[in-house]
């Protein structure tokens, strides 16, 4: 069985004294698509910026891909995780700039090729040369995947990717994901609120509540056959805190 590219074991994270994450066990599988669920001030997005080394654990242990992931985890393995943040933090440059950012971050030029798939997949090309600030929030964040993509990561971290977007963007955004899933087997972590959106691209859906990981499982269980009352009522759409 491959190894899981996220271990993490009694993990806490504290804020000013107060305990906002704490997750006894919880493993991300290799090239699967986990959704993260929960009420608001759940956990979801502190936990996304752990995975992302954004932060460090206050306690506990989070390996990646084997290794622990500390500060010390060399650059090469951090660049191996990307992440989409529900507002998009665009360069004040053109699209086509953007997505041409990344790679030069690492050294890399962006083959015009890949550079014309990415625009055209995500339905940018007729915006390549707009400025970001003149861009709409769908196509911003069309734009911010983009460049998230282009670099290949093997983890794509998603926060609220979707959030507040028209029917047209959501779908294009959810159909890239569960393609590049499909694809190059990268794992993806989605943070939303939309149980519906959940239901239709996560292999396994995990709640938070409290910080605290309530449950996690396959989608299709979690949502039908839950194994906690907690979920059950999240998944009726009762009203949980």
């Amino acid at each position: 069985m491959n190894q899981p590219v996220y271990e993490l074991s009694e993990v806490q994270k504290v804020y000013d004294g107060r305990i906002v994450l704490n997750i006894n066990q919880l493993s991300i599988q290799r090239g699967e698509i986990l959704a993260l669920v929960g009420p608001s001030g759940a956990g979801k997005s502190t936990l996304l910026r752990l995975l992302n080394f954004l932060e460090p654990a206050s306690q506990g242990t989070i390996r990646f891909d084997g290794q622990p992931a500390t500060p010390e985890l060399d650059l090469a393995q951090r660049r191996r995780v990307t992440t989409v943040f529900q507002r998009p933090l665009l360069l004040q440059r053109s699209v086509r700039a953007n997505l041409r950012y990344g790679p030069g971050l690492r050294g890399q030029k962006l083959a015009e090729a890949v550079e014309a798939e990415w625009l055209g997949r995500l339905g940018l090309t007729p915006l390549a040369d707009q400025a970001a600030p003149k861009l709409s929030a769908g196509e911003a964040q069309r734009v911010a995947l983009a460049r998230a993509l282009v670099t290949q990561p093997d983890v794509l971290l998603l926060d609220e990717p979707t959030a507040n977007l028209d029917p047209n963007n959501v779908g294009i955004i959810e159909s890239i994901i569960q393609t590049e899933n499909q694809r190059s087997g990268m794992t993806v972590v989605l943070v939303t609120h939309n149980i519906f959106q959940a239901r239709r691209i996560a292999h396994r859906t995990a709640l938070l509540w409290a910080g605290e990981l309530i449950e996690v499982g396959e989608t299709e269980q979690f949502f039908n056959r839950p194994g906690r009352e907690e979920t059950a009522a999240f998944v009726r759409g009762d009203t949980v805190y």
